[in-house]
């Protein structure tokens, strides 16, 4: 072999070229032969290195995801050629092997369907059957949830080349999105097919190429960084947001508890308390806290009895702008950017999320000289509150 194909470094480099000249349309066949050793040498490494620096360079998302699919189908044959070890059966990578292998299960279970709805897409009978499939797919979502907040927290820990997770996330939304409107369509009497059809295309596709990224690209690369003891003691905190189709069996010994690392009661300067009293409080508020520190790392999240957003024992320590998705990050640093100036000390929000209403709010903090400590996000569904009329001054507990 050449020093080129031996050379990370050299074949990033020439990646990102083409990378580049593919994302603003401007590769041509003339060009290709120029690329072809880096196409034909290609491994899940390289790709994974490539993802990072392009996302550093600020491309859009829609243009980056839309260019990193072309690319990717250039490389196809060397990735899918390139030397591939499956995970240990029972390990962490195995039991999200095994739910893809499900996922791909449904995918086939829906096709045969999908084409009978272009033939007769007014069959009610059709429609619901096609429905109950999507919603059975959707639960992929549980999966999706899993890397974001379990996988992806470990591997910023250990992988430089962490941004390609940002482009990652990306795709599971547009999955997200994409199921629950073609779900919705088939409730409709005529749906528009053209743009079902769309809708099923891009589910198929993203799905498949997730899939196929997971396996043959990122885990095997984070199999070599991370140890397996670590990957497999994932499982645990896994389980709590539940996997969507093959749940792994657990052994006692693997189940992890938080303890406090003092009995001694905290002086809080108003009172005393235990750390288990303190924990307590915090998870008997019918909220959700999640407080960042100065430094931007997630240091602490309530546990109330029903949660209204997604949070897991690995986001700690994190950094906040990895916590949310490539779409949505740029508000939050610009809350936190606002509130560290001194600019700001309050913003709010208020969406509509399964039939409920919720006000997500985010306040600084500040020690007593003002000097900025961090941020404190508190969501909280009110669609009871936004109810309340009038005044109650008596105990009623039949209301």
């Amino acid at each position: 072999m050449s020093e080129f194909t031996n050379h990370k470094a050299l074949r990033v480099e020439k990646l990102v070229e083409l990378f580049q000249l593919v994302i603003r349309e401007e590769l041509t066949s003339e060009l290709v032969p120029g690329y072809q050793q880096v196409i034909d040498h290609a491994g899940p490494a390289d790709v994974i290195a490539v993802v990072d620096k392009l996302v550093q360079l600020q491309i859009p998302m829609p243009e980056l995801k839309k260019g990193i699919n072309k690319a990717l189908n250039l490389l196809g044959k060397s990735l899918q050629n390139f030397p591939y070890q499956p995970p240990v059966s029972g390990s962490f990578f195995h039991v999200l092997n095994q739910n893809n292998e499900q996922i791909d299960l449904r995918l086939k279970s829906i096709r045969p369907l999908f084409k009978e709805l272009n033939q007769n897409q007014r069959d009610p009978l059709l429609r619901k059957e096609l429905k109950n499939k999507f919603v059975d797919l959707s639960r992929i979502d549980l999966h999706y949830q899993i890397k974001e907040n379990v996988l992806f927290p470990l591997i910023e820990r250990y992988l430089p080349d962490y941004r390609c997770l940002q482009v990652m996330w990306s795709f599971h939304d547009d999955i997200r999105r994409n199921l629950k409107e073609a779900i919705s369509m088939l409730d409709l009497a005529d749906p528009d097919l053209k743009r079902f059809n769309r809708l099923a295309g891009d589910i198929f596709f993203n799905i498949y190429a997730i899939k196929f990224r997971e396996e043959r690209l990122l885990f095997p690369i984070v199999s070599e960084l991370i140890p397996e003891k670590e990957l497999n003691a994932l499982i645990p905190e896994s389980l709590e947001i539940g996997f969507p189709f093959v749940q792994p069996a657990i052994h006692s010994e693997e189940q992890t508890a938080i303890k406090p690392e003092s009995s001694g009661e905290v002086d809080l300067k108003t009172g005393h308390l235990s750390a288990e009293q303190i924990q307590l409080i915090f998870n008997h508020l019918p909220i959700d806290i999640t407080y960042v520190d100065e430094n931007n790392q997630v240091k602490f999240f309530s546990t109330p009895e029903k949660r209204i957003f997604r949070r897991t024992n690995s986001i700690i320590g994190r950094d906040v702008k990895n916590c949310h998705p490539h779409e949505s990050v740029h508000v939050v640093e610009q809350i936190v950017d606002a509130f560290r100036k001194g600019e700001k000390d309050k913003a709010s929000f208020w969406i509509q999320m399964k039939g409920e209403f919720i006000l997500i709010q985010y306040f600084a903090v500040r020690d007593e000289k003002g000097n900025y400590k961090g941020v404190v996000e508190v969501s909280q569904e009110i669609t009871e509150i936004r109810n309340i009329q009038g005044e109650k001054r008596l105990l009623d507990w039949t209301h």
